[in-house]
Formats: structure tokens, sequence, C-alpha cells
């Protein structure tokens, strides 16, 4: 039987649904978005150009999202390179241009019942850029449907070594570090991310193949959809489109084909499948 179509999906987004099997869509979705630049650069536009459009970009992916029935969608928005890595005044322009998504947002995001959350070294960033993010959070807070996961100033690798201090700090506070242990679970408490189920399929726009230091941990196991199309021009129908490609995968998680199995959630790891 026919699945029904979401309410508000167009014509090119009804089309890819329909092929997908509701029943195996991913719980948690990261996305890697790429491509501002290069995007503007082909129009002979500034940079900046290309991170505004992307914006319109984020808006259509997150309202597909939320119409399907996704529970999480994580979007890799500023790594912490980029502060090292980029001109001060597009820093400065990325900043603003948070700002003016997070405040020009809100009424959508409660419209689709979307909890906003962040993830990364937020104590980091400008007070007053921390002080809009607080206020959308917590304007977003009652809403009981997908949680919208924000990387803000995040790298991987720094996620874990603020865990493994988190875990030595809790071990001499408690007791000293002779009877430390630290498994997968610690680690895993630990991190940004403890509240968040581990991601089942994460996108990367722009073609490029690689992770760029985003969710290490967390992506062992997810399946990986990488896309030609630039961030600016990624709409919800890519979306769709990447899900179709992840339920033509089998999902083994470092098992056998014959033990594989079906479903599309995810291994079992008890302490990260509820929400916060």
């Amino acid at each position: 039987m026919q699945a029904t179509i979401p309410a508000g999906l167009d014509r090119k987004e009804a089309e890819v649904y329909q092929r997908l099997d509701p029943e195996r869509l991913p719980k948690h979705i990261a996305i890697i978005m790429d491509g501002n630049g290069r995007w503007a650069k082909r129009r002979h536009l500034p940079r900046m150009a290309g991170h505004r459009a992307g914006v319109t970009s984020v808006r259509s992916t997150v309202e597909t999202a939320a119409r399907i029935g996704i529970p999480w969608l994580t979007l890799y928005a500023f790594s912490e390179e980029n502060w090292k890595k980029r001109p001060r005044s597009e820093v400065d322009f990325l900043m603003g241009l948070l700002c003016r998504y997070l405040k020009a947002e809100v009424p959508t995001l409660n419209k689709n019942n979307i909890r906003l959350e962040y993830i990364g070294r937020q104590h980091e960033l400008p007070p007053s850029v921390q002080e809009k993010m607080a206020r959308a959070r917590d304007a977003t807070a009652g809403n009981t449907g997908m949680v919208l996961t924000l990387a803000l100033n995040y790298s991987a690798r720094t996620e874990l070594v603020d865990a493994f201090r988190s875990i030595v700090d809790a071990a001499a506070r408690n007791g000293g570090l002779d009877h430390l242990d630290i498994d997968e679970d610690a680690v895993s408490q630990n991190l940004y991310t403890r509240h968040l189920p581990d991601p089942d399929l994460v996108v990367r726009t722009s073609g490029e193949m690689r992770l760029s230091n985003f969710l290490l941990w967390q992506l062992a196991y997810a399946e990986i959809y990488v896309t030609p199309t630039l961030w600016p021009e990624f709409r919800g129908v890519h979306l769709l489109e990447g899900i179709a490609e992840y339920q033509k995968r089998e999902r083994r998680y470092g098992g056998l084909a014959d033990h594989a199995t079906h479903s599309q959630g995810h291994p079992q790891h008890p302490h990260k499948t509820g929400r916060s």
C-alpha cells in the first residue's frame, strides 16, 4: 500500500517520498554543509553571498526533515577551525548571520514543533551570540517534535579531549584515579552528544570525500552519502534522495550479512536511546 504523503511536501519531494519505506527512515541525520564559497565563486560573488544563500537551504532541509518525522537532525554550522582559517571579516559575518537566523527562524521552528539545541564550545563564542543562542533555545524548549542540533565552534577531536578531561575530573572528585575505568559507555556519556543517538546517516554536500573533524566517535557505523550538490543549492528533495540511497544499503554494524538486522535503527546503545 502506498505511503501517505506528509503534508507540506512539494511535488518533487512527494515523488521521492513515494519511493521510501516510512518504517525505515533514519532516526538521526547529520549534515556537513559544504560548498558556500564555491557556489559564490562560480557566480563571481563574494563568499558572504554563498553563506547568505545557504540559509535558505537550512530552512528547506530542516522543514522537510520535520515534516517526514525525522526525530533528530544535526547540522555542522561552524567548526572550531573556522576561527583560525577564515578572515576575521568572514567570521564576523557568519556570527551576524547566525544571530539573524536564530531570531528569524524561531517562529518557523515553533510552527513545526522543532526543539533547538547546540553542541560545541559555546562558551568561546562572543557573549552577544551566546545570548541570542540561549534565547532561541529557550523559545523552542517546549517543542516535542524533531530536535535540531547546530554544531557551533565544534571539533570532534576537541569534543573527545573535553570528554576525557571530564572523566578524569569526575574520578579525581570521587576518590582519585586509582580505580578509573574508561570504556565506550563512559566516553559516550561525556560527549557533547550524550543526549542524542548516534547518527544513522551523514550527508556531505559539494562532493568532498571527508568527515572534516565532525562527530568522529558518533559516526563509527553511520552510512555516508556524498552529493555533488553545493550547499546553497541543497533542498529538502536532496535530503529525501539521500534517504532513498540510505534505504538501499544493508547495515551490518561490523557483523556478517546473515546476522545483520534489517531494521534501519541503531545498534544497541541503551544510554543513547532517549531524548533529553
